[in-house]
């Protein structure tokens, strides 16, 4: 458990694996090793969730509390107890394999200095699928093999070891994703995502922040409207698009169709796929591509430089390049606008 701590603290998760942190006192800790579940549904309005993936004997809930102010020191287990009858829907119930933990306020309770951040760390086997809300933390999934559904307004993503069909939304925080598979789709609007050693089906989209992206392998869909971003050791294909930043990748044994409006491009190809398609409105195209294989060029800027292409048939201009290399083959698609494209091989 010390090893996820420095995680959830970095996530703003208001949860942690001691009864006497900082973050929060530990209120229940209920076994759940009768109960073979296979479903969650948890739903908090002030912390975090955590749901890990563990040996059936070892599943648990626990539930932190601390104040509205993070601290729980000025809170005894009475207080937090007579808070949750009078102003909170409180309850953890589980029944035909389905655990359901709900935290949220009564309606018409507006006492802030009443109001308690209650967060779930969640132990339940790997099989179990998920549906987790919160508005006031992050959410944390590691170990689990299901189809997990999970959204916060108000912290970051963490999805690590987790198979299935994974759907993740945050409006406040950044996401990190690694080790994973299947079906990934993660969005966020107020940050970054780091995606790492992940494969499938791949959909990360974010409006406030940059993009990384390393040793991915599947069919994958990236966007960003305000940032830069990075790639390396990608496999299979992969469309990544920005508003606002520059695009550098490497290592590409992938099709790639990427495009900016307010940056440079630096792409590097190790083995091409079926297609290299790149554009942005004015800034600097760099393209490594591999020689000795064959290509359809059309390339378009207001200047090209480039190497001496031997075994190339067609129009080679100061502006453009259009035909075939080395007998051509796998279709190259360039446009800079009104930048600059300079293309070598390796």
């Amino acid at each position: 458990m010390k090893k996820y701590i420095v995680l959830i603290l970095m996530m703003g998760l208001a949860f942690t694996a001691s009864a006497q942190s900082k973050e929060g006192m530990l209120y229940i800790n209920k076994s759940l090793s009768a109960d073979a579940i296979q479903q969650v549904e948890a739903n908090t309005s002030g912390g975090g969730i955590q749901v890990s993936g563990v040996n059936p004997s070892e599943a648990r809930i626990e539930v932190y509390v601390s104040g509205n102010n993070g601290r729980y020191a000025d809170l005894s287990k009475e207080e937090v107890q007579k808070r949750l009858e009078e102003d909170y829907e409180f309850s953890i119930t589980s029944s035909n394999h389905k655990l359901v933990a709900i935290a949220k306020t009564k309606r018409g309770f507006h006492d802030w200095k009443r109001s308690l951040n209650i967060s779930f760390a969640i132990f339940v086997p790997s099989e179990s699928s998920t549906h987790l809300n919160t508005s006031g933390g992050g959410i944390m999934l590691d170990n689990l093999s299901g189809t997990e559904d999970f959204n916060t307004s108000g912290g970051g993503l963490h999805v690590k070891k987790v198979s299935g069909q994974i759907t993740g939304r945050t409006s406040g925080g950044g996401i990190h994703v690694e080790d994973s598979k299947e079906n990934i789709d993660l969005s966020t609007s107020g940050g970054g995502i780091e995606a790492e050693r992940c494969s499938g089906n791949i959909r990360l989209n974010t409006s406030g922040g940059s993009l990384e992206l390393n040793d991915l392998d599947g069919n994958i869909s990236a966007v960003t409207s305000g940032g830069g971003i990075n790639g390396e050791k990608i496999k299979g294909e992969l469309s990544t698009h920005t508003s606002g930043g520059s695009i550098n990748l490497e290592d590409l044994s992938a099709s790639i169709d990427a495009s900016t409006s307010g940056g440079n491009i630096d792409v590097q190809i190790t083995q091409p796929g079926k297609y290299v398609k790149l554009r942005n409105s004015g800034g600097r195209i760099d393209l490594r591509i591999p020689k000795n294989i064959g290509f359809n060029l059309n390339i378009n800027a207001e200047k090209i430089s480039t190497e001496s292409l031997s075994n190339f048939n067609g129009t080679f201009k100061e502006d453009e390049i259009y035909g075939s290399l080395n007998g051509g083959g796998i279709p190259v698609t360039v446009d800079a606008g009104g930048g600059r494209i300079h293309l070598s091989f390796k």
